[in-house]
């Protein structure tokens, strides 16, 4: 796929996976589904759902790390300052070949544009959260996201 087709694939998951509602029994069935996920296929991720700045839910598998507790931190700082996913906005910085950093005004050891973090949209709202999957190489942490998000949702 070309980083443009994969570009316009992210947006597009992103304009569609939207929820109706979102409040704490979702965060818990959302997250429950991704901790499922990962343990079928013995997942080393950190799960993590936030509401604005409240922790919702927060989950580490076996194998994951308090350095996976550090790259949500600044993968869900990304969500929050680009509001759009953290892998969205690292492919579209490497399409014109560029990184994140000082040049946006932000600081890489506290942002990280790599895959894993997803805006949580509510219809009629916007952007009201972030769920975050932490452990694997940043598109499979991104693919897992979208694959509970698309489970829950549809």
């Amino acid at each position: 796929m070309s980083d443009d087709d994969l570009i316009k694939k992210i947006e597009s998951d992103e304009q569609r996976l939207v929820f109706r509602q979102f409040d704490e029994d979702t965060a818990w069935e959302l997250g429950s589904l991704l901790v499922r996920l990962a343990r079928e296929h013995r997942l080393p991720v950190a799960i993590d759902i936030r509401r604005g700045q409240q922790q919702l839910f927060h989950a580490a598998l076996p194998g994951a790390t308090a350095e996976n507790d550090s790259w949500i931190e600044r993968k869900v700082r990304v969500v929050q300052r680009f509001d759009a996913s953290s892998y969205l906005v690292g492919r579209r910085l490497a399409a014109k070949g560029q990184t994140l950093g000082a040049e946006l005004g932000v600081d890489p050891a506290l942002f990280a544009a790599h895959g894993g973090a997803f805006p949580v949209r509510v219809t009629g709202a916007g952007t009201i959260g972030v769920v975050t999957v932490s452990g694997l190489p940043q598109a499979d942490d991104h693919a897992l996201v979208v694959r509970a998000l698309e489970t829950l949702i549809s």
